[in-house]
């Protein structure tokens, strides 16, 4: 009975299992690009013991010419150690492929020897193996769309290399995108210890992450993004913002920075662009929130378009804070404190809501909640109480946009009422998955939010169309089509002090006959001007250029066929 156990012991096993590993899930563009990927890498290992000395410069000559791994190289490896040795760690697979055809040649031309087991008294041959060792995240077009795709971190796990999503997409969808399951092969082996697939061999299929198909198309992206590294350069800017969706439904079409980062080199410079900027970026927006307050002042029939504000020349006093505007204005319409931008004006008009009414409507314009749920780690600002809002100072600054923070996605999902009958979409920026078998699910749409009636949408609609044809969003005018927003400018508090830098926005939309796109720009500290007219709206009219360029937008020959909605004043009272 000994002897039997001691032979079994000895005897080589004459089954042999391979592990195959699954793969990460990729991300790809709505024009079909693949934007970020998985490869495999393997590792080569050989045994020099069972390498036959007289051919050893064969072995090195052939490996290198399949390798592509320099002679040199190869031959140092070899010499460090003597058993098994690992010639490299990260090998594509497609030089893999034909390294483990190169593995069955070597065996052919006798490369290596067959040594007797000191311990066993059987004879093996231990050859060139080529395993997997890891994946690799790619990112063929470098820093595109970033830091919205975000970066991972390599896993070590039982000798094998993971992958694993750590900021932007990446992160938000880690779980779809990790494989689900790894796949196995198990049955009798041939000579060379490979396995014999037949009727009695067992085979675990491997089943890889989800891949994520986006809204956002390649070459749009790349456009926008090349302006904005110009209009950076232009404007001396710490930092542009743009995002554009369809007013509609939600699908973002852009949404790009002038700070990006190579996620596959990520330099200490870089950390500062980490972050998705449109989201986890807070900052007092300005005037760009006066038209949300002029709509609660209108969907609560609390003003007139039409009724007169006395402007008092520029400046205001409300209790010890002193309001100034940079034109002076006797009087003025209710609706030109919009087109013309005026402080004072929005302060005095302010005062007809209660706190608890401008608390109430901020918040239903989606202020201080997150604005999407295909992005991590959003910001959202915050809004005053309604308690403090019944101040009169709090409530004339937050009227144009100080004492409370937003960023760039909630604006433009609160703008997208003005352009959508009143109703908020949810900015949507996977459009869905897809399985290893081309199967397409797609992720659903959250519900719209309705903020204001279809008649209060449409008068504001017709004074942000206003607001660029007269006011401050003159550079914004593109002849054929419909074309709204507003500017907005803001102090930046540093130690809790407003200092003389600068952000500037412009929030509005582009329609034809057939398309509406809400558009959102942000400029962060430009040195060329402190003005939105001169530095955020003429990012929005490159932008607006470049859609039309791309057939997204057409403009009408004759510009009277785009016509802006009229609303009569008895739909509003």
């Amino acid at each position: 009975m000994l002897l039997n156990s001691l032979k079994s012991r000895r005897t080589p096993s004459l089954y042999a299992t391979e592990s195959l590993h699954s793969g990460r899930g990729s991300i790809i563009s709505a024009d079909n690009f693949h934007l970020a990927t998985t490869q495999k890498l393997y590792k080569a290992v050989v045994n020099t013991r069972y390498i036959d000395p007289q051919k050893e410069e064969l072995f090195i000559q052939l490996f290198h010419i399949y390798s592509g791994i320099d002679i040199e190289e190869i031959k140092e490896k070899l010499k460090k150690r003597r058993g098994v040795v690992v010639l490299s760690y990260n090998i594509p697979p497609i030089q893999a492929q034909y390294l483990k055809k190169l593995s069955f040649e070597l065996r052919r031309f006798k490369v290596f020897l067959e040594l007797v087991n000191s311990k066993t008294g059987y004879k093996s041959i231990h050859g060139l193996n080529i395993l997997e060792s890891g994946e690799s995240r790619e990112y063929p077009y470098g820093n595109l769309l970033t830091p919205i795709l975000g970066y991972p971190h390599k896993l070590e796990e039982d000798g094998y290399t993971h992958v694993r999503g750590i900021k932007g997409l990446e992160k938000r969808f880690d779980a779809e995108l990790s494989p689900r399951q790894d796949g196995s092969s198990r049955g009798t082996r041939d000579v060379n210890s490979y396995i014999i697939l037949n009727k009695d061999s067992f085979t675990k299929a491997n089943i890889n992450g989800l891949d994520i198909k986006l809204t956002i198309p390649v070459a749009l992206q790349i456009k926008i993004e090349r302006m904005l590294d110009e209009m950076k350069l232009d404007l001396g800017a710490k930092q542009i913002m743009i995002a554009i969706m369809n007013s509609k439904n939600g699908d973002v079409l852009t949404l790009a920075s002038s700070n990006r980062f190579f996620p596959k080199d990520i330099k200490y410079s870089d950390y500062p662009s980490l972050r998705s900027a449109m989201i986890e970026y807070s900052f007092e927006p300005g005037s760009v929130i006066k038209p949300l307050t002029f709509s609660l002042l209108l969907e609560k029939h609390l003003v007139n378009p039409y009724d007169l504000v006395n402007g008092h020349n520029g400046r205001f006093k409300i209790g010890k804070k002193l309001i100034t505007d940079e034109h002076q204005f006797s009087w003025l319409s209710a609706e030109d404190v919009i087109v013309y931008s005026s402080n004072v004006g929005m302060a005095q008009l302010s005062q007809k809501l209660s706190g608890y009414e401008f608390h109430e409507g901020l918040y239903k314009f989606g202020l201080s909640q997150r604005s999407t749920l295909d992005l991590i780690y959003e910001k959202v600002g915050s809004i005053p109480s309604s308690k403090r809002l019944e101040n009169e100072i709090y409530k004339a600054t937050c009227s144009y946009g100080y004492g409370m923070k937003a960023n760039l996605m909630q604006l433009l999902r609160a703008y997208s009422a003005f352009n959508n009958n009143g109703n908020m979409v949810y900015p949507k920026i996977v459009k869905s998955f897809v399985d290893e078998f081309g199967q397409e699910k797609e992720t659903l749409y959250k519900e719209q939010v309705n903020v204001l009636s279809g008649a209060t949408a449409d008068r504001m609609k017709q004074i942000l169309v206003k607001t660029v044809n007269q006011g401050t969003g003159k550079k914004a005018i593109t002849e054929g089509l419909l074309i709204g927003g507003k500017t907005g400018t803001a102090h930046i508090v540093e130690d809790g002090q407003y200092v003389s830098k600068y952000n500037t926005a412009f929030m509005g939309f582009a329609n034809d006959n057939k398309n509406r796109y809400s558009i959102g720009v942000v400029v962060i500290q430009p040195n060329k001007s402190q003005f939105a007219s001169q530095t955020a709206v003429p990012v929005f009219k490159e932008a607006v250029d470049i859609m039309i360029e791309d057939g997204y937008l057409t403009p009408r020959l004759n510009p009277n066929v785009v016509k802006q909605p009229s609303v009569s004043n008895h739909s509003l009272h």
